[in-house]
C-alpha cells in the first residue's frame, strides 16, 4: 500500500509511512478487543457466541457511534498480520461459532493476509458499515463468507451530515449488490446458524421513518425474496452533540419503531429481525480493554 483506496473515501493517505488516514490509522492493524460476543442476531451468536475482532478507527464516523472510544479515538494494540492470524486461531479454539470482524475495512489487506495464515475452518463473517468500495469487497473473495453490511442512509443529505459521506447511499447499495453476488442466497444449518449469505441491518434514527422507509423498499426490491436476512435495529442511544444536532437528542419513541415494525412486516422481506426496543442501552457496548489483544 502507497496511497490508501481501500475505502469509497479515498484519501490517499500514506500509511504505511506512518500517515493517518480518515480512519485515523497507520497501515497495522490496530484492535480493541478479540472475544466471545453475544449481542449480536441469533443466527450469528448462537449458543457458544461470535468470535467477535473490534478493529480501531472507521472510515465512517457517525456522530451517533457508540463505539467512539474505537471509532473517533482509534483506542487499540497495533498488533503484526501474524498476530492477528493467531488470535483468528486462540478464537476458533475456544469453539465460537464464527469470526466476526467489526470495522475491519480499513486494515482489508492485512486481513486476508491473516485469513491466509490462519485459516480458519469456521465462517468468517464481514460485520462493516457498509460504505465499502467494490475493489476491496473483491480482494476478499473467498474469505468471507458472511457479510453483514449496515444500510445506514439512503438519503445523501443525511449521510452528509452525520457521516459526512454523501456518497454513502450510492456506495453502499453497489457494495451490498456486490456482496450478495459473492455469497448468493442465504444459507442456515441444522444448527440456527448463518453459513453464509448477507445480512443487512438498519438501525433506526429519531424521526427518520421515511429512511428508512427507502431502505426497506430498496431490499426489497433488489434481491429476490427468501435471498437475504434483513435486521431492524432500535439501539439508537442519544449521543450526538445535541447542540449541534439537536434531532438525534432523544431516544426512539414507540410509535416510531411500531410504525418502522409495521412497514417492514408488510414489504416484501419474510426473513430477518426485529431489536428489543428496550436495547437502547448503554449496557450493550462491549468493553473495549484489549481482551483477547
Amino acid at each position: 500500500m502507497s496511497k490508501c483506496m481501500l475505502c469509497p473515501r479515498m484519501c490517499g493517505a500514506e500509511r504505511d509511512k506512518g500517515k493517518r488516514g480518515f480512519c485515523r490509522c497507520g497501515s497495522l492493524p490496530v484492535v480493541a478487543r478479540a472475544a466471545a460476543h453475544f449481542g449480536e442476531e441469533p443466527c450469528i451468536t448462537g449458543n457458544l457466541g461470535s468470535g467477535t475482532v473490534f478493529f480501531s478507527g472507521c472510515n465512517m464516523q457517525c456522530v451517533f457511534c457508540q463505539n467512539r472510544k474505537i471509532s473517533f479515538e482509534a483506542y487499540g494494540k497495533e498488533i503484526s498480520v501474524e498476530r492477528l492470524a493467531e488470535i483468528f486461531n486462540e478464537l476458533e479454539e475456544k469453539e465460537v461459532h464464527n469470526i466476526n470482524l467489526v470495522t475491519a475495512t480499513h486494515f482489508a489487506d492485512k486481513v486476508v493476509e491473516a485469513l491466509k495464515l490462519a485459516k480458519p475452518k469456521i465462517p468468517i463473517i464481514w460485520n462493516s458499515s457498509g460504505y465499502e468500495s467494490i475493489e476491496t469487497l473483491k480482494m476478499l473473495e473467498g474469505y468471507v463468507q458472511v457479510y453483514m453490511p449496515d444500510f445506514k442512509y439512503m438519503s445523501a443529505d443525511a449521510a452528509f451530515r452525520y457521516s459526512g459521506a454523501p456518497d454513502y447511499p450510492v456506495a453502499a447499495k453497489s457494495a451490498i449488490l456486490e456482496m450478495y453476488r459473492q455469497t448468493g442466497p442465504f444459507v442456515v444449518g441444522g444448527d440456527g446458524l448463518l453459513k453464509s449469505g448477507v445480512l443487512i441491518r438498519h438501525l433506526l434514527l429519531p424521526g427518520r421513518l421515511d429512511d428508512a422507509f427507502d431502505v426497506i423498499d430498496w431490499v426489497s426490491e433488489s434481491f429476490p425474496k427468501n435471498a437475504v436476512l434483513f435486521s431492524l435495529m432500535s439501539q439508537f442511544i442519544p449521543l450526538a452533540d445535541k447542540k449541534i444536532f439537536p434531532e438525534l437528542g432523544r431516544s426512539l419513541t414507540e410509535e416510531e419503531y411500531g410504525r418502522a415494525q409495521s412497514y417492514l412486516s408488510l414489504s416484501g422481506i419474510e426473513n430477518g429481525y426485529f431489536q428489543e426496543l428496550s436495547s437502547a442501552t448503554c449496557e450493550l457496548i462491549p468493553d473495549f480493554d484489549l481482551t483477547g489483544v
